[in-house]
């Protein structure tokens, strides 16, 4: 059984989070090739289970990166690809944070966390109503929490079992399951600082 948690946020939260060293920066990949963003998320997702994008053509996913709504941001660490943020802003006046996560040989160095506040103040300057997520119980325990405290709160929650998913007592059936990849987790050595490295995906 898999319980999957959606999270949302309306207002971007008043925290700062510093660069935790020098040599940082995040590039806007406009229109990557296709290979190029294989790599990244192979690189990102390949210990989590990433599956929906390998499931596209080149020309499928090409289509998909060639929209400007969807964004890849790659975060860059003294000029080497070291985590990847999506936002998908298709939908009128929400985004979603489809990817996002750490390169393994980045994680447990505190720039999940700076990451994330990045890719949450970048997603508000468009100025959505809604920003949203999610994760679920095959991620890291920490996930979930360190997602809450970056300021998402719960809205959904679902299971699935045996190929069918449905709504926890109490709730509305949720939309049709897509598939997603899921958010990847906090590093176990991040985990006590609130460090990220939690990616989620999205269907085109």
């Amino acid at each position: 059984m898999v319980k999957t948690s959606y999270l949302q946020m309306f207002a971007r939260p008043e925290r700062v989070v510093p660069p935790p060293r020098g040599g940082l920066a995040v590039v806007h990949a406009r229109k990557p090739t296709v290979s190029y963003y294989r790599f990244l998320y192979d690189a990102v997702g390949r210990d989590y289970d990433w599956t929906s994008r390998k499931k596209l053509s080149d020309a499928e996913l090409a289509a998909l990166l060639n929209d400007p709504r969807l964004e890849v941001h790659v975060l860059m660490a003294e000029g080497v690809p070291a985590g990847l943020a999506e936002l998908d802003r298709r939908v009128e006046g929400e985004i979603e944070l489809v990817q996002f996560g750490l390169m393994p040989e980045f994680i447990g160095q505190g720039l999940g966390r700076y990451f994330l506040r990045w890719a949450i103040d970048k997603a508000w300057g468009y100025g959505p109503r809604r920003f949203w997520l999610h994760t679920d119980t095959e991620d890291h325990p920490a996930a979930l929490p360190n997602y809450l405290k970056a300021g998402f709160a719960i809205y959904k929650e679902e299971v699935e079992e045996q190929g069918r998913h449905e709504a926890l007592p109490g709730q509305a059936r949720p939309e049709a399951w897509s598939g997603r990849d899921r958010l990847r987790p906090f590093s176990p050595s991040e985990a006590g600082q609130a460090a990220w490295s939690s990616p989620s995906r999205a269907e085109g």
